[in-house]
């Protein structure tokens, strides 16, 4: 039996509108609102003195300087496994596949646990760094380790189907022009994948601006040195300093906020840029 063209499967307008506002507002807007409320009731010296206190500072430092690595790392490490899997044929190649979701379902804590032991100085990983002087767990050097180790599914994921949509005919006619790889390289698949990319990195930026259950175990939690901001934020709700708590939780909302406005901005100009190619 033939659909009409333009009939929706799901109710009209009004009743979806509806459910989508009523959803944005109960769970989004209103918990946001009264975030901010909160903050906003403490004045603006206040508001300034617990967001920029230098145990803070150090806390902002080492979360988003961690992050950026980790992400700049798991953007350039992302791309060459989704091209991988895409692009090569070999025995295992499922299973890889099926291990690059592993952070997606494996418990921030597991996570965090199996990591520190790997990378304790009498881990199996950290045991031979130790020796050369190299400290990897209860440093800051662990927590951006565990940063890449959650961002880098969300790297993969964003890049490979775009990988899947090129074609590989493209890199031959580049070769039968005389272009070497990294010519080819250049100017013909880089080009493609940047969107793609920059997308990756933003949404494992984020992730990990927000990474807590990972990080908690194999930092240390040493204040000044490797206390992430979440840390930060559940020490001081532990101190019943609720004021404090909700200023930091202010400043991560918004910038977690502009790395989304960021993402949002990159897909748009890749979908522009797809269709004018």
């Amino acid at each position: 039996m033939a659909v009409r063209r333009g009939r929706n499967v799901l109710p009209g307008l009004g009743m979806t509108l509806g459910i989508t506002l009523t959803y944005l507002g109960l769970l989004v807007l209103i918990p946001f609102a009264a975030l901010f409320l909160r903050a906003a009731g403490m004045g603006p010296g206040a508001f300034w003195a617990a967001v920029s206190a230098p145990r803070v500072m150090a806390a902002y430092r080492l979360s988003f300087g961690a992050s950026f690595l980790a992400a700049g790392f798991d953007a350039a490490a992302g791309l060459v496994v989704a091209w991988v899997l895409v692009r090569y044929e070999f025995p295992g190649r499922a299973l890889v596949d099926a291990f690059v979701d592993l952070p997606f379902a494996l418990p921030t804590a597991v996570a965090g646990i199996t990591l520190t032991t790997l990378f304790a100085d009498k881990g199996w990983i950290g045991g031979l760094a130790a020796p050369l002087g190299i400290k990897l767990a209860y440093s800051p050097l662990g927590v951006t380790l565990a940063l890449v180790f959650i961002g880098l599914p969300f790297t993969v994921r964003t890049v490979q189907p775009v990988i899947e949509g090129m074609e590989a005919d493209m890199e031959e006619a580049s070769a039968c022009m005389g272009a070497n790889r990294w010519q080819t390289l250049r100017w013909v698949v880089f080009p493609a994948l940047l969107p793609a990319c920059l997308t990756g990195f933003a949404m494992a930026f984020a992730r990990s601006l927000g990474e807590y259950g990972s990080v908690v175990f194999i930092s240390g939690n040493i204040p000044m040195r490797t206390e992430i901001v979440p840390l930060l934020i559940m020490t001081k709700l532990q101190q019943y300093d609720y004021a404090g708590a909700t200023a930091i939780a202010v400043v991560m909302l918004v910038a977690a906020f502009g790395v989304l406005l960021c993402i949002n901005t990159i897909q748009a100009w890749a979908a522009r840029s797809r269709g004018l190619a």
